[in-house]
């Protein structure tokens, strides 16, 4: 990786995302679907065009190819699918189980590989002073101990994903029953949107908070710098 960072990027405003990729499309499938008002395939072709084109000019603003955005336009165009092809509402719940679960088999297989995605989440040059930080696990003969906390951190991270993709796939089976192409259908997918968010999204953002919180103290312990220390300053 180049000693110099690439220039940092805005990530954009959390609530507007939020209402965006949720909220809008929610009210849209919940709302719109019947036929006095747009109908049930182009509710639901508009209401995806949302996170759709969100994430797009999300990859275009930090000109960089991400996994995570990318899914994400995978698992909004494949909805769409399933709604133009009236598959049956199960082949729905397999979708949203499917997308966390490849990203948790990603974070296993890259913890085998050179890339590590624990790396490039949280131990990466953008946030901390790698070299300061590998120099005093070095100095201190904690390098292997350092590593053994990330391997750690790496399950705790799959597993998080898991819960989620569990999660998802219950949640879908239990609120999506109706048979896809339909009005029925459009505000089942509205409503599972809408809890998706409080029920499995923030679930999964406080278990990852928490990992990072993990992975700070063990680094904190075993280099002897304080957080502050090992941030870096741009």
């Amino acid at each position: 990786m180049s000693a110099s960072p690439p220039p940092r990027r805005d990530a954009g405003n959390p609530l507007v995302e939020v209402l965006v990729s949720i909220v809008v499309p929610a009210v849209i499938l919940m709302k719109f679907s019947g036929d006095q008002h747009l109908g049930a395939l182009p509710a639901l072709l508009v209401a995806l065009a949302f996170p759709l084109g969100w994430g797009v000019a999300d990859l275009v603003r930090r000109q960089r190819f991400g996994l995570v955005p990318a899914l994400g336009i995978v698992s909004t165009l494949l909805t769409g699918g399933i709604g133009l092809l009236a598959l049956d509402s199960r082949w729905l719940a397999i979708k949203e189980a499917a997308v966390p679960g490849l990203i948790g088999l990603a974070v296993l297989v890259s913890s085998r590989t050179r890339w590590p995605l624990i790396r490039m989440l949280v131990f990466n040059r953008q946030v901390l002073d790698v070299d300061k930080v590998e120099a005093q696990l070095a100095a201190r003969g904690n390098v292997q101990a350092f590593e053994a906390r990330l391997r750690s951190g790496t399950l705790l991270l799959a597993g998080t994903f898991f819960f989620s993709s569990a999660m998802n796939y219950a949640l879908a089976r239990w609120i999506v029953t109706s048979p896809s192409g339909t009005e029925a259908f459009n505000a089942e997918l509205g409503r599972l949107t809408l809890l998706s968010y409080p029920v499995i999204a923030l679930p999964s953002m406080a278990m990852m908070i928490a990992i990072v919180v993990y992975l700070a103290r063990g680094a904190r312990r075993l280099t002897g710098l304080t957080v502050t220390e090992m941030l870096r300053h741009h």
